[in-house]
């Protein structure tokens, strides 16, 4: 693990330099397309599992979780895949590790212990 994002193939992966930061406000791009955003810090719970395999997902991709879930999630909302196949092959073999069986159809039927 540990390979660059773009020897991944994660879909559209582009190398991102950091221009700026201060406090929440953070400058991120490629030299001809940069976008100033501002972060900020949220209380999501995750099912363990799951979210262990983002946060291996991230460390292989080498880019910080909030860089992966923020992909992924634009990604989405245009209906265009997040990952290549290798990148998928990836999630396959983390979900293994960390014993997730959790699939697409498992989505809002999830409930904790003791629900």
């Amino acid at each position: 693990m540990g390979a660059p994002v773009a020897a991944v193939g994660v879909a559209n992966a582009r190398k991102f330099v950091l221009y700026n930061y201060h406090g929440n406000n953070i400058t991120v791009g490629n030299t001809m397309n940069s976008k100033l955003i501002e972060r900020t810090q949220t209380g999501v719970r995750l099912e363990k599992s799951l979210l262990k395999v983002l946060k291996g997902l991230a460390e292989y991709c080498e880019i910080s979780l909030g860089d992966l879930l923020e992909g992924i999630v634009l990604h989405a909302f245009e209906g265009k895949a997040p990952f290549s196949s290798e990148t998928l092959t990836a999630i396959t073999e983390l979900k293994k590790v960390y014993h997730c069986p959790l699939t697409a159809a498992d989505s809002h039927r999830l409930r904790e212990a003791g629900e």
